[in-house]
């Protein structure tokens, strides 16, 4: 007999998410000793807790930590099977994370096709850093992420690769012709937060030649990045695809990268099995490679 219902994993993960069991007891429509009991119950029958008090919250320990991810998917693949034998089709969410340059310049193609194909689907996109992504992705918080080079695998996930970008260095106009990073020590870094992979192509390459930048400018938009190189904030990397869609991107000067760090490839990295949903998406990236 088993000691692990849907059940309880549905007010486990309502919890988790919640933070706390008045809160989870809301959103069930139950109250909360109720929830209460029946966490204590799975955790006896688990016979390991899986909460601990933080304050007035309580937050997952680490077996807490390894079954929410277990409970999103088994979770999740209930709710497709269900919606597949009810509805004849898979409905459900798809929850896809995304850097910022293919988000605006990438998907919109692919993600319009795929609405149009299987508008069952709801999609939600999240956009943020490389590192960020795959954190999320290993948590099960997304279902898949697009994430850009360099980046390290990790256990339990997998990857494809999506598209090419060719990346850029942009200065204002008055930088001379750059021909080795060696021109650009001393300057200031314009880039995205700790965790982004075109931040550590632009720190890579300083170290090539043992410089460094003299700062970083952390900015969270391509037309922000843009507008304060122009301005003389400093240097950037940055998709050449982005660039050319960027508003004012004609006030900056580009330079060429070397050959071995101007090509990047951005992957789709996934955890576990493919979801029905994510399978159907992945049936339109090879129209788009580029």
């Amino acid at each position: 007999m088993r000691i692990i219902t849907l059940e309880d994993l549905a007010i486990f993960r309502c919890v988790a998410q919640e933070g706390g069991v008045l809160r989870a007891a809301e959103r069930l429509n139950r109250v909360p000793s109720n929830v209460s009991t029946r966490i204590k119950q799975f955790e006896k029958r688990l016979g390991t807790p899986l909460f601990r008090r933080q304050g007035r919250n309580i937050v997952l320990t680490a077996s807490g930590s390894n079954l929410f991810g277990h409970a999103e998917r088994l979770l999740r693949m209930a709710d497709e099977v269900e919606q597949e034998l009810i509805h004849g089709s898979v409905r459900g969410a798809l929850k896809l994370g995304s850097l910022e340059s293919a988000a605006s310049v990438r998907l919109p193609s692919i993600l319009a096709a795929f609405h149009n194909k299987f508008p069952e689907t709801q999609v939600e996109l999240r956009t943020g850093t490389t590192a960020s992504l795959l954190d999320q992705v290993e948590s099960v918080e997304l279902d898949a992420a697009f994430v850009s080079q360099p980046f390290e695998i990790r256990g339990g996930l997998s990857s494809m690769a999506a598209f090419q970008e060719e990346l850029t260095l942009i200065t204002s106009k008055e930088v001379p012709d750059v021909r080795e990073v060696g021109q650009l020590n001393g300057l200031s870094a314009v880039a995205f937060p700790h965790g982004c992979s075109y931040r550590r192509v632009l720190v890579d390459w300083f170290a090539t030649s043992g410089a460094s930048p003299s700062r970083f400018l952390d900015l969270s938009s391509y037309h922000a990045i843009v507008a304060c190189v122009a301005a003389g904030a400093g240097v950037a990397v940055v998709p050449a695809s982005v660039l050319d869609s960027v508003a004012g991107s004609g006030a900056v000067k580009r330079h060429v990268l070397p050959w071995e760090i101007r090509d990047n490839t951005t992957h789709l990295v996934w955890a576990g099995e493919l979801s029905p949903p994510l399978k159907n998406m992945m049936t339109f990236l090879p129209k788009l490679l580029k």
